[in-house]
C-alpha cells in the first residue's frame, strides 16, 4: 500500500519547488480541506487531492 499522504520533501520534488513554497501549498491544500470538513495534518498533505489539483486525476473532462 502506498502512503496516503505526501510530505513537504514529496511535494517540493515532485513540483520542483523549493521547501518553503511547498509548505504553503501544502497548507492551502489544507485549508481547502478543512473548509470542506475534514481533518488534515500539518506539513502532510492527501495525496488524492494533491493529484486531484495539480493534475486534474480522478476529475471528468468538463
Amino acid at each position: 500500500m502506498s502512503n496516503q499522504f505526501m510530505s513537504v520533501d514529496e511535494v517540493a520534488n515532485m513540483l520542483q519547488v523549493s521547501k518553503s513554497l511547498a509548505y504553503k501549498l501544502i497548507q492551502k491544500l489544507n485549508d481547502e480541506l478543512q473548509k470542506k470538513g475534514y481533518l488534515t495534518i500539518s506539513g502532510r498533505v492527501s495525496r488524492k487531492y494533491f493529484e486531484e489539483r495539480f493534475y486534474s486525476i480522478g476529475k471528468e473532462d468538463q
